[in-house]
């Protein structure tokens, strides 16, 4: 069976029947690319990376799987500052989650570093019952900031994964048919992006407040990036692995609420990761691509959720 091509516009659906959580991939190819001129992008692998940020109702699904008790504090009650997509109900020990409504496919926010690698793990491991604190991140000390949390990086071996910010990178604005070259923004182009209400208008963006609130995955539809990811300019700035100024954890991608200069290749922030904030989320990535059949028998497993992941 020929290797699918990396650079191909498509979302590969990966899940087990057993998952709650579907994932729709994008491939990202071309590896051992050079750098961009800020130094980052660089990724001698194949890989796969979330067509969108992962979403509130992917997150409630994995609260109700790990948190009825919440003693690392993976879900956020307050939501201060913005808009909130999940509610819990219950008492420690029996609490559910859901998405609220209207919300499920928005990108989850008020989420630290710490929930993100958490996830990662989660995700790693199999889902369902799988381990939070060990799998591709090895987080030490059994609460919500582990002991260990300032240096904690990627395990060797490890499949699914937050995104390294050279793997981000390259997803957003590397340019896979000018070999090498990248894209100022990450709706493949050097323009800046236009702040806008959804739209299928090229290279546009939920920025700037024009909008008020968070979109749904994807409504940009015409401001994919050149590999086929979406909202990685707009909506929420999303964590990486890089550490910065110590113990912070670089963000990338601007959020609905921020100008426009900052979905540009050349912005670069940071946060505490501690911090849950509205304007901060994530996406995962795996590693490294799976081969054609393996895809092919995780697609015919995760059939019952491909409409849900493609929405």
């Amino acid at each position: 069976m020929p290797r699918l091509c990396s650079s191909l516009l498509l979302s590969l659906l990966i899940a087990s029947s057993a998952s709650a959580v579907s994932m729709a991939w994008t491939p990202i190819g071309n590896p051992g690319n050079a750098p961009a001129n800020t130094g980052y992008g660089a990724v001698g692998y194949a890989y796969n990376i979330g067509t969108y940020e992962v979403t509130n109702a992917q997150y409630a699904e994995f609260l109700n799987a790990k948190a009825a008790s919440d003693p690392l504090g993976l879900y956020n009650e307050s939501g201060i500052g913005g808009p909130h997509g999940i509610t819990r109900s219950g008492s420690p020990g029996t609490y559910t989650y859901s998405a609220i409504a209207g919300r499920g496919d928005m990108p989850v926010n008020f989420v630290s570093f710490y929930d993100a690698l958490r996830f990662a793990n989660w995700m790693n491991n199999g889902q369902g019952s799988g381990d939070t604190e060990t799998g591709a991140y090895t987080l030490l000390g059994g609460t919500a900031t582990p002991s260990n949390g300032g240096t904690v990086m990627r395990n060797a071996g490890a499949t699914i994964v937050l995104t390294s910010e050279n793997e981000w990178y390259k997803a957003a604005y590397y340019n896979p048919s000018i070999f090498p070259s990248y894209f100022e923004y990450p709706a493949g182009s050097n323009t800046q992006t236009a702040c806008a209400q959804p739209t299928a208008t090229a290279n546009t963006a939920n920025c700037n407040n024009v909008w008020g609130d968070l979109t749904t995955k994807g409504s940009f539809t015409g401001s994919a990036s050149p590999y086929g990811t979406f909202d990685q300019g707009g909506n929420v700035f999303e964590w990486n692995e890089s550490i910065i100024g110590g113990s912070d954890r670089v963000i990338r991608g601007g959020a609905y609420n921020h100008i426009p200069i900052m979905l540009a290749a050349s912005t670069r922030g940071a946060f505490g990761p501690s911090i849950e904030d509205t304007n901060v989320g994530f996406r995962v990535a795996l590693i490294p691509e799976p081969s054609t059949g393996l895809l092919l028998f995780a697609g015919l497993l995760g059939l019952a959720g491909w409409r849900r992941a493609r929405d």
